[in-house]
């Protein structure tokens, strides 16, 4: 699949992020939208990083910007600094995507890019290098400064405790260990990994969950937390080494930080209607949450099925203030519940509404065949039944939203949705029970899996 620029930047295979492919979509983006006093640029740990950002920087500079390379950190603490400076930024990351992958994230000086601003980019492609020479800088304080974030507002929060750094390759690894150990916690490293591995925190890998819960239980661990390659999406462990998914991360901070209104997708828990005064649903993706959150105003968290998690308001932190930060964060999700699990994560999970999500992919999926299949469905409700009926589900209503979303009688929910930045079908399914929702993940993968060939 070619490379493609949508919700979540441009994502594609290495060997066609060329020179000329970077440059013409920086070009594009500086055209198109604000840049405000220059361009940050930052990356991730996956070998092809250091090239991809090294071109994003020269066709910037060709454009006359002042570029700040900050170089190896999170892709939040890059928006931090970068929106602290009023200026734009772009991110070298391919997120949780293979390392034969890789992609750009773009930022204006408000926050990540919104949906007019990626049509404006689209048509500003094709322009040609003003020729200019604008100047480079390094800037060494980002990270330092992400770290003080987190740990002011929620200063000895964790005394007492013994956590788990699953720092794999993660790019932040270094500065989650600084955050956790900052916060008063006792700190044990885990499966630092010198080769890039792809974590995904919506669909963890069988493997890695194994690991985690011998982990926690070698280590006597009170948690484990972690992100994905780029740090916007959390990986959070109870005690017992069992993965907390991430939008129940997301109600438990916003309920902690007494937001008002939360902003998340269609596809997160529906316990979220039982926690916060109201509940805006939208489209899968960063952007339409943040939108969503814009226009909701007030004190408004948004979170998405990930775990990434946006302040949109200053909150008060058991610390001290909490200024608002409107992109993707994977610390804030896990720091809130840890401070809030006074009688630890695995109860305070269950004292949630009582509604579970799982979710999975079929990987190495063509986009275009997940649409077909999802159209197809979409058009016969006989064919929705006869996939159903493999679970046992009788649908009760469709919402189509994003993707093909349907409510089955017996209070089950099942969502089918290509990916938007990658070739894979993603399953989420919700019950009242993890069993439930578990077993319907694993009959719904394999008949979608039939369904696909």
């Amino acid at each position: 699949m070619p490379p493609k620029f949508g919700t979540s930047g441009l994502r594609g295979l290495v060997t066609e992020l060329t020179a000329d492919l970077v440059a013409d979509h920086v070009r594009a983006f500086i055209a198109a939208c604000p840049v405000g006093t220059g361009l940050f640029v930052a990356r991730d740990l996956r070998p092809s990083s250091p090239d991809i950002a090294d071109m994003v920087i020269a066709a910037a500079r060709g454009e006359g910007l002042d570029v700040t390379d900050c170089g190896d950190v999170p892709t939040p603490a890059l928006a931090l600094a970068s929106m602290g400076a009023g200026a734009a930024a772009v991110m070298v990351t391919g997120s949780h995507i293979p390392a034969d992958r890789n992609g750009l994230k773009f930022y204006v000086p408000g926050g990540e890019i919104g949906k007019a601003d990626e049509a404006a980019i689209l048509a500003n492609l094709g322009r040609k290098s003003a020729g200019l020479s604008g100047t480079v800088s390094k800037n060494t304080t980002s990270g330092a400064d992400y770290v003080a974030r987190n740990v002011a507002a929620y200063a000895g929060t964790l005394q007492g405790k013994t956590i788990g750094v699953y720092s794999h390759s993660a790019v932040g690894r270094d500065l989650l260990l600084d955050i956790v150990a900052g916060l008063g916690a006792t700190v044990v490293e885990l499966g630092r990994s010198a080769t890039f591995i792809p974590v995904d925190t919506e669909a963890v890998d069988p493997a890695i969950r194994t690991q985690l819960k011998v982990w926690a239980r070698e280590h006597g661990l009170d948690a484990i937390v972690s992100t994905d390659g780029d740090g916007d999406r959390p990986l959070l462990t109870d005690e017992h080494g069992e993965v907390i998914v991430g939008d129940i991360l997301g109600q438990i901070t916003g309920a902690a930080l007494k937001a008002d209104t939360a902003v998340t997708p269609v596809s997160s828990n529906t316990g979220a209607e039982a926690l916060f005064g109201r509940v805006v649903r939208t489209r899968i993706g960063s952007p339409f949450v943040i939108a969503g959150m814009q226009e909701a105003g007030g004190r408004v968290v948004g979170y998405e099925a990930n775990g990434g998690f946006l302040l949109g308001f200053a909150a008060d932190a058991p610390a001290g203030p909490l200024a608002p930060l409107m992109t993707r964060d994977a610390v804030l999700p896990f720091v809130a519940p840890l401070a809030a699990a006074t009688n630890g994560l695995a109860a305070l999970v269950a004292s949630q509404p009582p509604r579970f999500t799982a979710a999975d992919r079929l990987q190495d999926v063509p986009t275009e065949k997940s649409q077909a299949l999802v159209a197809a469905f979409d058009a016969d409700p006989a064919k929705r039944a006869a996939f159903l009926a493999q679970f046992d589900g009788i649908e009760a209503g469709v919402d189509r939203t994003d993707g093909l979303r349907m409510t089955l009688e017996d209070g089950r929910i099942v969502h089918l949705r290509p990916s938007g930045n990658a070739p894979e079908c993603r399953f989420y399914a919700e019950a009242s029970s993890m069993a439930a929702a578990q077993d319907t993940l694993a009959l719904g993968l394999t008949g979608l899996a039939a369904a696909l060939k």
